[in-house]
């Protein structure tokens, strides 16, 4: 049976501000901003929201389409899990891997990137001698750096770890390099790099990392590419066609309007074989001895790699049918990626500096600034962190309010506390070369005033740290 088809209510609720007619017609893009905000987005009307980067949101069509999927599994169940929605699977991975640039055979869906990065360590299979290393970035998502902790403690010294240390601001340049005098230490040591973690937007700081060059440096040097794109696909042009790594995720319920929570994982044929099993291990694994096992699913054509991330028990997988109809929304609603990319980046870019001018103080750049090339972008707080060593603040630093290391937990959850308690709204915080930071996030429903006001909230907020009152 084909799959129920249900016309994607594009314009519902479509601004009033004539960028769409009553009967749902286009007369163009629409405008970004809080028109759009107000008349797609399900926000409380008194929450800002600046943090986009963390959890995403989608607007109402899609959520219409989430509870269609969700409807329609509730119809007829085993209809649904076992015939539907293999189908309405397939339309997805092939528009995401459209939007990629990648053969659909390339790509299925995971929960979330975390996932993703988790899949493919725990797949990996080291070798005995126990020189094997995983590198990674210092920079890299905490809960990716510790399944990194995880699988070293795991294989009990088959396989190590080495971090790579990086100083923002820097060049995208000195990324690679670093990378390569990783690999040369390495193998002096008598090591053998086998794979490295890396970013497409770093979390914290949230900069755009440089996975084209860095994926390009592993091929030369016989390392895995494990790219890391929780922040990908959705804020950056992304062509794994071109780009060529060994192993990509990315989160789609966080740029790409997609509902939490939904991430397209890429694996080339080539590597394919790699990835024995899903976590957790389902219907899908094939055994090497050719034990044969009950598969409640219908036969598949489909290869071994797709087949065994169709199904993974039994869960709410309709995120993933909203893949197709979010890329369709972006498109004929906001105009499409290029667009969106454009104006998010000139967003968080003048937002930024308009709110580092209300502070007094910069965001984080380099020269070329390929560090603000995404949709976020990272201020400095007029706060400084007084080391636990003694060691004085030097430089701009030593002229900043500041607060003992020792009470960077009590400061950061008193400040987040009075943001979203007291402002209605919360804005990611980070300390990084002794500095306090906040990471802002631009998007579509947002305008230049909310990064205005940013700077002012912040700026207060800070005010009230120097005067000690967290302490209260």
């Amino acid at each position: 049976m084909a799959p129920t088809q249900l016309e994607l209510p594009l314009r519902e609720k479509a601004q009033a501000d004539g960028d769409a007619s009553q009967n749902g017609s286009s007369r163009g893009p629409v405008t970004f901003g809080h028109a759009l905000r107000d008349s797609q987005f399900l926000f409380d009307p008194s929450y800002r929201n600046l943090n986009h980067g963390s959890y995403g949101t989608i607007p109402h069509p899609i959520q219409t389409r989430l509870r269609h999927y969700q409807s329609l599994a509730e119809s007829a169940p085993d209809r649904f899990i076992r015939y539907t929605y293999p189908q309405l699977l397939d339309q997805s991975r092939a528009a995401i891997a459209t939007l990629l640039r990648a053969p659909p055979d390339t790509c299925v869906f995971v929960s979330n990137a975390t996932l993703g990065v988790n899949t493919v360590l725990r797949n990996l299979v080291w070798h005995p001698d126990g020189r094997d290393e995983i590198l990674y970035f210092d920079t890299l998502y905490g809960g990716c750096a510790k399944t990194v902790d995880y699988v070293v403690e795991d294989r009990g010294g088959v396989v190590g770890a080495r971090s790579i240390a990086l100083k923002y601001p820097c060049e995208d340049g000195e990324v690679v390099a670093r990378f390569v005098a990783a690999v040369e230490a390495s193998l002096r040591e008598g090591k053998r790099p086998r794979v490295c973690v890396f970013d497409v937007v770093s979390s914290l700081p949230g900069v755009r990392f440089p996975f084209e060059a860095v994926t390009a440096a592993c091929r030369e040097r016989g390392v895995l590419s494990l790219v890391d794109g929780a922040q990908g696909v959705g804020m950056v042009d992304i062509d794994l066609g071109a780009v060529d790594p060994d192993f990509f995720v990315s989160n789609c319920h966080k740029w790409l309007h997609v509902p939490r929570g939904c991430a397209v994982f890429y694996v080339p044929l080539r590597n394919q074989a790699m990835i024995r099993s899903t976590l957790p291990t389902s219907h899908g694994f094939v055994p090497r001895a050719g034990t044969k096992r009950h598969n409640p699913m219908p036969p598949s054509a489909k290869s071994v790699f797709v087949n065994a991330f169709e199904f993974v028990g039994t869960l709410d997988t309709a995120p993933y049918l909203c893949v197709k109809d979010s890329i369709r929304w972006r498109e004929e609603v906001l105009g499409g990626e290029a667009r969106i990319r454009e104006a998010l980046t000139a967003m968080a870019r003048e937002g930024g500096k308009r709110a580092a001018e209300i502070l007094g103080t910069k965001v984080m750049d380099n020269a070329s600034q390929s560090l603000t090339r995404c949709s976020m972008v990272n201020v400095a707080l007029p706060l400084a962190v007084q080391p636990e060593n003694g060691k004085a603040l030097e430089g701009e630093l030593a002229s900043l309010p500041s607060f003992p290391e020792s009470d960077m937990s009590a400061v950061t959850d008193w400040f987040l506390r009075r943001l979203m308690d007291e402002h209605n709204t919360f804005i990611a915080l980070f300390v990084y070369g002794g500095q306090c930071w906040a990471r802002l996030s631009a998007q579509v429903y947002l305008e230049l005033d909310d990064f205005e006001w940013a700077g002012k909230t912040l700026k207060e907020v800070c005010e009230r740290v120097a005067k000690g009152e967290y302490k209260q």
